[in-house]
């Protein structure tokens, strides 16, 4: 199978969310705000360099299908995994890694230095995968957080 991997637009986003809603752990970190078109549109303003998406290389241009899909922002200094996810079908074939390269390689070529993600904690499989990644486990923060929207939940 070729995969290709290349930065989103927002143009992706109809195939970018169906992918999301394709496992129940990314469903879980969605929500109707954020991750709504205009969401997304802000994100991709403000990151247009650092998110990347692997689809399938088919002959057929309609036969294109969304896979895989990397969120990654920074604010000059630090940089922050947002939504990582593969479509379960094609999961154990390097596209997450794929990603992740690509998406490390653009912050790097933007100065960042550090870059962190957050990952559930029942999660199994991604916290091994970003383990196998060089990504480290920090157990000495608290990750806190304010909901400054109704409609955006403030989460457990």
């Amino acid at each position: 199978m070729n995969i290709t991997i290349r930065p989103v637009v927002i143009e992706d986003y109809n195939g970018i969310y169906e992918l999301w809603n394709s496992t129940e752990q990314s469903r879980r970190g969605l929500n109707q705000v954020d991750d709504s078109r205009d969401g997304i549109e802000r994100y991709l303003r403000r990151n247009p360099t650092t998110c990347f998406l692997a689809y399938t290389n088919t002959d057929a241009e309609d036969d294109k299908k969304i896979v895989g899909v990397i969120l990654t922002g920074h604010d000059g200094r630090r940089a922050m995994i947002h939504h990582m996810c593969v479509h379960p079908d094609y999961r154990r074939q390097g596209i997450a890694r794929m990603l992740v390269d690509k998406a490390e390689d653009a912050l790097r070529k933007e100065g960042i230095t550090k870059v962190f993600g957050l990952v559930f904690k029942d999660n199994n499989a991604a916290n091994d995968f970003w383990e196998e990644q060089g990504y480290t486990l920090r157990t000495n923060l608290n990750y806190r957080n304010k909901s400054l929207d109704d409609n955006v939940p403030q989460g457990e």
